[in-house]
């Protein structure tokens, strides 16, 4: 599953080519990928236009002048192409196969919208993401917008707000707890280790064994790893491309995530991958050491 920063740099890629279109048409091939009632599809999409192209957690928010909006998770193996009619301003981000740069539909394509402009494709091999239409003012409504955590690069967001919501899980494991959504968005596997790493905190710590000092930096490393993901477009973690069609380049610059067997770059131990919160885990047993984990 993407992670903040892919999701980001597809949002970003979106939507200087997309707002102000208006939606001429709509295919699809698979129900499942457009669960949508043909009805709601007719009055509220075609010939609506496209206001705002947004992201919450990991989740693209694209918002239509009808008050209604497309919720797209692109799950593991989503993609998002838009080609304009031109090919002057042509767009690929998702899972790098063949159909980020080939002819298109082709047989990963789920999803068509056509705009006067160009055509945006949602492919998906495995046909785990999907395109909702649903109304804007009902999004908050949802249950995952509900009870998913703060956005952690928003302005508003503080290291005491952040130590708040750490806390409400204060017998897990602190890696546990920054993979749980609904204590904060959009971090996975990957920034979790990194920042971890950056904070020298060993990820099994449970949560209540964590400073006040340390849950300070650690804020600070989550912000620091994401805003650098996001510059490098992402990880290249076999499923992500930049708006531009290039790999993302971010693992190039990790500093534990799929490094063990090699030198820490802070203090040259070799790093080890063990299972934390059931999840591959990269650590320097020397920066982070065990001590409060759970079992």
């Amino acid at each position: 599953m993407p992670e903040l920063p892919e999701v980001e740099t597809v949002k970003r890629g979106l939507a200087p080519l997309l707002v102000g279109k208006k939606i001429l048409a709509i295919d699809y091939d698979w129900p499942k990928s457009f669960p949508n009632a043909p009805s709601d599809v007719e009055q509220f999409l075609i010939g609506s236009s496209v206001v705002a192209v947004k992201r919450r957690a990991k989740v693209l928010l694209i918002s239509l002048s009808s008050k209604y909006s497309l919720i797209i998770h692109l799950r593991m193996t989503g993609q998002l192409v838009y080609r304009s009619n031109d090919n002057k301003n042509d767009f690929g981000a998702g899972h790098p196969n063949d159909s980020l740069v080939g002819d298109l539909p082709d047989k990963s394509t789920r999803v068509i919208i056509g705009f006067k402009e160009g055509t945006l494709f949602f492919n998906d091999q495995r046909k785990f993401g999907y395109i909702r239409l649903v109304p804007t003012i009902e999004i908050p409504l949802i249950d995952f917008f509900k009870k998913v955590g703060p956005e952690p690069l928003s302005a508003t967001f503080t290291k005491a707000q952040f130590r708040q919501r750490l806390n409400r899980r204060a017998n897990t494991a602190v890696k546990a707890a920054l993979l749980d959504q609904s204590v904060i968005a959009g971090i996975g596997n990957i920034y979790a280790d990194e920042s971890l790493w950056g904070a020298r905190i060993h990820p099994s710590t449970l949560v209540k064994n964590v400073s006040t000092l340390n849950m300070n930096v650690l804020f600070d490393e989550i912000r620091h790893v994401l805003t650098l993901a996001i510059e490098k477009g992402g990880s290249t973690d076999k499923n992500y491309v930049n708006h531009e069609g290039k790999r993302g380049n971010y693992l190039t610059f990790a500093r534990v995530f799929r490094k063990e067997r090699q030198p820490c770059p802070r203090c040259g131990t070799i790093i080890e991958k063990l299972r934390v919160a059931g999840r591959g885990t990269h650590i320097c047993p020397k920066c982070q050491p065990k001590k409060g984990s759970t079992r």
